[in-house]
């Protein structure tokens, strides 16, 4: 299993409270963010099953994916729905980030 994993589902705890958050004020974009981190998730999951190209559209899906939960923290943050994330919360979504970054740039 990839480390990486135990580190995706340690920040889909943590940006599910941050969707929480977001609920009381735009169900919508809650939603999208929830969607979001299940993808990643699951993409990173099925990654780790699959060999080849597939494995590199997993990995590639779930990179946009995790990019997608980190805009809807910022958009959240910019639209004043949260004030304060959890910078460890931010940190480890970076991480998720450059390593399916270079998880896809390896499996090319």
């Amino acid at each position: 299993m990839l480390r990486i994993y135990e580190v995706v589902l340690r920040m889909a705890a943590g940006a599910a409270t941050v969707a929480d958050q977001i609920e009381r004020r735009d169900g919508d974009l809650a939603r999208q963010m929830r969607r979001a981190i299940t993808s990643v998730a699951l993409n990173t999951a099925e990654g780790m099953g699959n060999t080849g190209g597939h494995k590199r559209q997993r990995y590639q899906s779930a990179l946009g994916s995790a990019r997608e939960v980190l805009a809807c923290v910022q958009v959240a943050q910019a639209m004043r729905y949260v004030s304060t994330v959890d910078e460890a919360l931010l940190d480890q979504m970076n991480h998720i980030i450059a390593t399916l970054a270079r998880l896809v740039h390896r499996c090319a």
